[in-house]
């Protein structure tokens, strides 16, 4: 009996490990992502290094790594049942309170914040909310994953609660699509088991839905992966804003042709353009979160562990590699 309950514990030990990298590995991957995508999109950065291969000394984080950190830190200090008034708390102490966000956020944060500023609280600060529909609410939603790993429904429910600050239907959607995608990741499902589970939580008969839809088309009629590359741009834009129902499908494209490989993840995502911040720090954190830290090189690591505070002054002083650690410990706690 002894022999079985150490065997037992040393199994659950060794899951504990195994899940802390990989949850590390997609926060830091994250991070990479969002300053990578950001340069690679810049004018003066392209006419300089052509396409980019690795993390440029010069990257930092924007709005993206900054809100996931946000949205981490409302779901690990909740006290109870965790719930969007809570949420809607903590951005006012976190971000209101400590004079708003600063550069780089996306129009719909900037409106939740004014919203919760006047009095309104989720989910009509985020129903009556300009842009609603963007990938800023499935920016942030990495965290979720990792808190509900294994359970992607789970996963799905915790980052309604958090989007419906800033966001509705499809801006939603999108965020419970990433969740659930991270939760089955992290436990080592195939690329397309980790699309599938993102795929559940999307409406078919939705703008999102369709989209999804749209890239399946574009991989059914085209097998050369430059003119593939080329579709995803051309018949997935959206005119003057890159909403959810443009970067989202972009992301599984991207994960897809990069069969979850960190470095030509990287590649495809640095390079892609258009909203290549949230594009890159997804496709990389999805990867990641199959592979773990190994897959990054450690001065990557370093660079990116602690945010800029670009956007909110409270993230300087938060650390990427140890929110992946306690988010694995609130799932484990949780029963995940």
């Amino acid at each position: 009996m002894d022999i079985v309950g150490e065997g037992g514990k040393r199994g659950e030990s060794e899951r504990e490990a195994r899940l802390i990298d990989r949850a590390q590995a997609a926060m830091v991957a994250l991070g990479v992502g969002d300053a990578s995508g950001d340069l690679g999109r810049d004018p003066k950065v392209r006419q300089q290094y052509g396409i980019l291969n690795r993390l440029l000394p010069t990257g930092k984080s924007t709005d993206d790594t900054e809100f996931s950190v946000l949205s981490a830190r409302a779901l690990l200090s909740c006290p109870g049942e965790y719930n969007a008034q809570y949420v809607a708390d903590t951005w006012r102490r976190l971000v209101i309170a400590n004079g708003g966000a600063l550069d780089r956020g996306g129009t719909p944060l900037y409106g939740a914040l004014w919203n919760l500023s006047q009095g309104m609280d989720p989910p009509y600060s985020g129903i009556d909310n300009t842009l609603n529909n963007d990938d800023g609410a499935a920016m942030r939603a990495v965290p979720f994953g990792i808190a509900a790993v294994g359970n992607p429904q789970e996963a799905a429910r915790l980052a309604a609660i958090d989007a419906c600050v800033s966001h509705d239907r499809d801006g939603l959607w999108s965020a419970q699509a990433i969740a659930a995608s991270i939760s089955v990741a992290l436990e080592g499902a195939s690329v397309e088991e980790v699309i599938a589970a993102g795929r559940a939580c999307i409406p078919a008969d939705s703008w999102l839905g369709r989209r999804m839809l749209a890239v399946d088309a574009i991989f059914q009629e085209l097998s050369d992966p430059f003119d593939q590359y080329e579709a995803l741009h051309t018949r997935l834009w959206t005119p003057r804003h890159a909403i959810a129902a443009e970067a989202v499908p972009q992301i599984y494209a991207l994960y897809r042709m990069a069969a979850g490989d960190f470095r030509r993840g990287f590649l495809l995502a640095a390079n892609f353009g258009r909203d290549a911040d949230t594009i890159c720090a997804l496709v990389l954190a999805l990867c990641a979160a199959g592979k773990g830290m190994s897959v990054i090189p450690a001065d990557w690591v370093e660079q990116v562990r602690h945010p800029s505070g670009v956007c909110l002054s409270f993230a300087v002083a938060e650390d990427l590699v140890d929110l992946g650690t306690d988010l694995v410990r609130y799932a484990l706690t949780h029963g995940r």
